[in-house]
Formats: structure tokens, C-alpha cells, sequence
């Protein structure tokens, strides 16, 4: 069972974090289990999370259909529109109005709406994969990257609380050795869960810092090993070969890692973000996205051009502050509180 697999699941009564201390190994066939927030700590529904994008959705795409009793190549016209305002690019708005075209102009509204519900979420389906820790890889290697301000401390923090409460012991990196307040904030977060902390004094070199870790994780018997990097624009060359020579470096203790490569996404940016992935996939080999401040923006539309044009699973979206508003990724939820398709209790609603 995936570490996060958990999150399919709906939400239950709370566990306990791990006993382990950080040093120590868990049993290599025990389950991965992500521990559930407390009750004192609700997680909210999805849809009051995405509030400022269902907004857009609603009060562009969804109003501009709504009681349409003809569905005309006028009314597709605006509706690609409305997508691309929705923060959608153009490439993507355009695939989803080819795919609806010839059966939408048999349609009503109703028929429409539900046409454009199954193309966002055909479009995101084949990202929705997990993120899963394999009992065989110890440590296994998760390397964080991202610009400047996208939230990746953060991101890791919340990642290396989730992993050890379900059972996993965990150490953390700071390899972003050129902003002390970033290797602070790291050992913040080891200090307040226990999890041990492998830094350097500012300005060291970060694949030398990671190298460490890495080395610590394995002589300690470590599950899982993240790995801070340094903010850097996706423009900057000399520091996108820096990312490369990490890479190199820890193949150097383990040739496979590292395992997973996380590029976190800051949602606000919007189509920026496309860009950003590209040129941190040429240079490190993205495996995977964290999309995060998606609470705080209007531009969720772009998730959908990541996904179709990128391919990328999404393992994380970010949609609070919270441990646990940070979650799994699954695109039929993501989708229905876009389009506020649920109940108050945030249940989808009946076709």
C-alpha cells in the first residue's frame, strides 16, 4: 500500500503519530499508513477550499451555459473564451470545445454542463497518481525543487509530518544553503516533529549538504530522506545546472536516486507555471507536482493546462495552511468543486 494511497479513503477517526524514533527503522512489510487529522482539526471540503475559482467557474463559464436552450456554434465560441479566462490555456480550451462540438449542438444546458464535466476530468485523470513510498527503497530519496516563493519548505514540512505519523521515519535536507531563513524554517519544522535536520552553515554547497544526508539516512536506517533545494527562476541557467550536479552527486551513494523529483508549482502564478515545469524538466527530470496556494487564487483553470501539457503526475495540491490541507490529488473532487457540483457535506451530486 502507497504511503498516501490512505487519502482514497475517506476520512476517519484519527491516529496516533508513530513511536518511532527518528532514527529507527519500521518493519519493511508493514503497511503505510497516513494518520487522519485530529478531530479538533477538521479538514475541510474541497470546494470551500477552491471557493475563488469556483467563483470564476460559476460566475463565467457555468452562468454564461446556463439556461441555454440551444447550443450553437455562437454559444461554443464564447465558451472557449470563458475557458481561457478561466485561466485554461489556449490549446487546452481548444482541445475541450473539439471534444464536446459535435454531440453539444444536440444539446441542452443541462447536457452541455455535463459534457464539460467529463472532459475536465478526462484531462486530469491520467495525473492523478499518488505518490508511493516503496517498502524496498531505504532511504527513499524525495528532492524538492521549485522557484523562489512557491512554498517548497513548507511543502516538505507538511510532507515529513504526513510520512512519519504514518509509521515512517524521516530526515530532512536543507540543501537551500543560500537563504538562512530557509535552513531555520527546515529545522523548525524537524524540531517541532522530532525529525532529524542535516544542514550547513550558509552558502555551503548544497549537493554537499544533501550528500550528507543522504549518507546519515542510510548508515541511520532512515525511511525517507527530503531534500531542500534552493529557490532559483526557471531562467537562470547556472543554477539549473546546480539541480543537475545534485542529481549527480547522490547517484553516487545510490544510482536510482534520486526517486522522485518534486517540482512545486506556486497556483497564483497561473500560466507561468507551464513554463516553470518545462525548464525544471529539462534540467532535473521532474517526476511529479505539488501545486500549492490554490485556496488563495482564482486561477485553478490552470491545472488543467499542466496536466495536458505536461503529462506530470500531480501527487499534491496545497489548499491551506493546515498539515493536512495538504492532499492527495484526485481529479473527479477537483473538478466537482470547480464547478460546485457537490453537496453542502461536499458529496458530489447526482447526475
Amino acid at each position: 500500500m502507497g504511503i498516501f494511497s490512505f487519502f482514497k479513503k475517506k476520512l476517519g477517526t484519527a491516529e496516533q503519530p508513530s513511536s518511532e524514533t527518528p532514527g529507527q527503522a519500521t518493519e519493511a512489510d508493514s503497511p503505510a499508513v497516513v494518520a487522519t487529522p485530529d478531530p479538533e482539526e477538521p479538514v475541510q471540503h474541497l470546494d470551500n477550499r477552491l471557493e475563488k475559482s469556483r467563483k470564476r467557474f460559476a460566475s463565467g463559464i457555468l452562468d454564461f451555459i446556463s439556461g441555454r436552450r440551444q447550443v450553437d456554434e455562437d454559444l461554443l465560441e464564447e465558451l472557449e473564451s470563458q475557458l481561457i479566462m478561466s485561466d485554461i490555456g489556449v490549446p487546452t480550451a481548444s482541445r475541450i470545445i473539439s471534444a464536446v462540438r459535435d454531440t453539444a449542438k444536440q444539446s441542452n444546458d443541462n447536457t452541455l454542463r455535463q459534457q464539460l464535466r467529463e472532459q475536465l476530468i478526462d484531462i486530469l485523470r491520467p495525473c492523478e497518481v499518488p505518490l508511493e513510498i516503496p517498502d524496498r527503497s531505504k532511504p527513499y530519496v524525495l528532492l524538492v525543487v521549485g522557484v523562489n516563493g512557491a512554498g517548497k519548505t513548507t511543502t516538505i514540512g507538511k510532507i515529513a509530518r504526513q510520512l512519519q505519523n504514518g509509521g515512517k521515519s524521516v530526515m530532512l535536507a536543507a540543501g537551500d544553503t543560500f537563504r538562512a531563513a530557509a535552513v531555520e524554517q527546515l529545522q523548525t519544522w524537524g524540531e517541532r516533529n522530532n525529525i532529524p535536520v542535516i544542514a550547513q552553515e550558509s552558502g555551503a554547497d548544497s549537493a554537499s549538504v544533501i550528500f550528507d544526508g543522504l549518507q546519515s539516512a542510510t548508515a541511520r536506517g532512515i525511511d525517507v530522506l527530503i531534500a531542500d533545494t534552493a529557490g532559483r527562476l526557471h531562467t537562470q541557467s547556472g543554477l539549473m545546472d546546480e539541480l543537475a550536479k545534485v542529481s549527480r552527486v547522490i547517484k553516487k551513494i545510490d544510482p536510482e536516486a534520486p526517486h522522485e523529483t518534486l517540482l512545486v508549482l506556486d497556483g497564483t502564478t497561473g500560466q507561468n507555471g507551464l513554463s516553470q515545469a518545462r525548464e525544471f524538466g529539462d534540467s532535473v527530470g521532474v517526476s511529479g507536482l505539488a501545486i500549492t496556494k490554490l485556496d488563495g487564487t482564482a486561477k485553478g483553470g490552470m491545472v488543467f493546462t499542466l496536466a495536458d501539457e505536461l503529462k506530470l503526475p500531480i501527487r499534491f495540491i496545497g489548499v491551506g495552511e493546515g498539515i493536512y490541507d495538504l492532499r492527495v490529488f484526485e481529479a473527479e473532487d477537483f473538478v466537482d468543486a470547480l464547478l460546485g457540483d457537490t453537496t453542502p457535506d461536499g458529496s458530489p451530486i447526482a447526475a
